[in-house]
C-alpha cells in the first residue's frame, strides 16, 4: 500500500471519539464524535490543503515581506504565500515528526527544529494529543535548544463544523471585546478595534449568516477557570463543537474559508485558530515569546463536542 502524503497515521479512540493525527506536521486530520465529524478535515489520501488540523510553529499566521529583525540581526524567509509576499504559518507543517509514545487515546510526536536560513535558532517541539470524556486536548512544549534568545509563538488551524452544509446558518459565539485592524495582506497596522456595534461582536450567539471573517480577535474573555471557549452551534441547537484556549492564548484567529483554493469546500467548516501572539508578531512584537536558552513554553488548547 502507498504510504499517504501525511505520513504515519495515529488513529485515537475514546467511547465514541475518534481522531487521527498524522506524521506530517503532527497534525489532525480526523475528529469525530457519535460518526459525526467534528472538523472539516481530509482524506487518508489528501494533502492537508488550507492548513487543515496544522500546528502553526514557530510562528502563527504571517511575517510581513518575510523578513524581521531579531536581536540586532536581520533574517529573511522564504516567501510561501507569493499574493501577499509573507511567509505564512511557520516552519514544520510540512516536517515528519517522530513518535516518542502512543496508546490508545493518546500520541506524543516530537521534532528537532534545527537553525536555518531565517529562522537561526534551535527548538525542541513536542505535541500531545488526547482523548477523554471531555473531548480531545493539544499540548505543545517548545524547548529553546540553543546558546542564545529565539522569538516564538504557536498557533493551531482546525477548521470546525456542525453539519453538512455551509457554516452560514451556525450561530457563533466568541468572547472577544476587540479585533486588530490589518492591511490588505492581513499584517495588523497596530489598531485595535471594539467588537461592540459592529457585525464583529459575537459575545452573545448570534448566526454567521453571510459574513466573511479572515480576522484577528483579542481581548478575549476567558471563564471563570481561566479557558477562553469559542462556540459553533447548529441552528436546532442539537449538534455544537467548541474551541477552547488556556491563558496561553490572548489571540485567535477566526477563518470563513470564503478564498479557499478548492471553491466546494468554501465556508464548510470555520477555522478557529487558537494563536499565543498576534499576526506578524516576529515584527510588532504583540503577543511574541522570547525563549531565553533552556526555557520552555507550553500551551493547551482543545475542541470538545456539544
Amino acid at each position: 500500500m502507498t504510504a499517504p502524503p501525511s505520513g504515519r497515521q495515529y488513529e485515537l479512540t475514546s467511547g465514541r471519539q475518534r481522531a487521527v493525527v498524522v506524521e506530517r506536521g503532527a497534525g489532525l486530520r480526523e475528529y469525530e464524535a457519535g460518526g459525526l465529524p467534528i472538523i472539516d478535515g481530509y482524506g487518508r489520501d489528501d494533502e492537508d490543503g488550507s492548513s487543515r488540523g496544522d500546528l502553526l510553529l514557530p510562528w502563527p499566521n504571517r511575517v510581513a515581506g518575510a523578513a524581521y529583525r531579531f536581536a540586532g540581526h536581520e533574517n529573511r524567509l522564504a516567501v510561501n504565500e507569493p499574493r501577499t509576499g509573507c511567509a505564512i504559518h511557520g516552519l514544520t507543517r510540512a516536517r515528519s515528526w517522530r513518535l516518542l509514545d502512543v496508546a490508545t487515546a493518546k500520541v506524543t510526536l516530537a521534532l528537532d527544529l534545527l537553525p536555518e536560513e531565517g529562522y537561526p535558532f534551535h527548538l525542541g517541539l513536542v505535541a500531545t494529543y488526547a482523548l477523554d470524556e471531555r473531548g480531545l486536548t493539544v499540548g505543545v512544549i517548545a524547548t529553546n535548544l540553543g546558546d542564545r534568545s529565539c522569538p516564538f509563538g504557536a498557533g493551531s488551524h482546525p477548521y470546525v463544523r456542525v453539519g453538512g452544509g455551509v457554516i452560514d446558518d451556525a450561530w457563533l459565539r466568541l468572547p472577544a471585546a476587540a479585533t486588530l485592524e490589518a492591511d490588505d495582506r492581513g499584517i495588523p497596522t497596530g489598531e485595535t478595534h471594539p467588537v461592540a456595534g459592529t457585525d464583529l461582536d459575537f459575545r452573545d450567539p448570534r448566526p454567521i449568516g453571510s459574513l466573511v471573517l479572515d480576522t484577528a480577535f483579542t481581548g478575549l474573555g476567558p471563564d471563570d477557570d481561566g479557558v477562553t471557549r469559542i462556540s459553533l452551534t447548529a441552528p436546532d441547537g442539537q449538534r455544537g463543537v467548541c474551541v477552547w484556549m488556556d491563558g496561553s492564548h490572548p489571540y485567535a484567529m477566526v477563518y470563513s474559508g470564503d478564498t479557499l483554493a478548492e471553491a466546494d469546500r468554501r465556508r464548510r467548516g470555520l477555522a478557529i485558530e487558537p494563536m499565543t501572539c498576534a499576526p506578524d508578531a516576529f515584527n510588532s512584537g504583540a503577543g511574541l515569546v522570547v525563549l531565553q536558552p533552556g526555557d520552555e513554553h507550553s500551551s493547551t488548547w482543545g475542541i470538545a463536542p456539544l
